[in-house]
Order: structure tokens, then sequence, then C-alpha cells
């Protein structure tokens, strides 16, 4: 996939529709079009990185920067009591998308949401 044809870069050229949520001159936060929990946010660069094995170190240094402080925010707003942040490298790590990105999903008590590992050894 290239970034005349990732939905995340035309999201990023403003050519697709999306709920910005934070946006500096690197970085763009929005709103999945499926969230698994209020205030479910989508973090990622402006510039098209495949995954984190793909992003410099230095755009990887600000959006990890961003994650965090969003993440603070969204427990402050959304009286989370917890969050989880999860990257997917490569299609058989189920990366969706092929550009860089991070969800930050708010854990409440009680969600019923299991996104941790389980052990298939």
């Amino acid at each position: 996939m290239t970034e005349n044809n990732c939905v995340f870069c035309n999201i990023i050229r403003k050519n697709a529709p999306a709920e910005i949520i934070y946006e500096d001159v690197q970085v763009l936060a929005i709103s999945p079009l499926q969230p698994i929990v209020k205030g479910h946010l989508l973090v990622l660069p402006k510039k098209h990185f495949k995954n984190i094995l793909d992003i410099n170190s230095d755009e990887l240094q600000h959006v990890i920067t961003i994650t965090q402080s969003i993440s603070r925010k969204l427990i402050l707003d959304t009286g989370a009591s917890g969050v989880n942040v999860l990257h997917a490298a490569g299609d058989d790590a189920q990366q969706s998308v092929p550009h860089f990105h991070f969800h930050v999903v708010p854990r409440f008590f009680g969600d019923g949401l299991d996104l941790w590992f389980k052990n298939n050894l």
C-alpha cells in the first residue's frame, strides 16, 4: 500500500472524514470508525510509516509522547481506571491498516474486554 491509497494518509490530507481529537505538526489522533469502548482513539504520525519496524526513532518518540499525554487525558475525561496501548506490526500480528498507529483503549471496571494474551503453547 502506498501513501496515495492509505486510508490514514487520506484522513491526514483531509481527503477522508474523521473525528479528529488531537492534531499537531507530526501527529493526529482520531476516533476509530468502530470504537470498542467509549474513548477508544487511534494515534498516528502524519508521515507514512508502515509500522513500528519502519518508523524512525525521532518520529516514534513524538508519537509515544503524545500517546502518553492522550492516555492521561482520557483517564481524566472518561473516569477510566486504566488504559491499553496496542500496536500490531505485520499481517501475522493482525495489522489491519499498514500505517503506523497506536490504539489507546480506556479501561473501566467490569468492561468485559479481554485484550491480553492467551497462552497458545
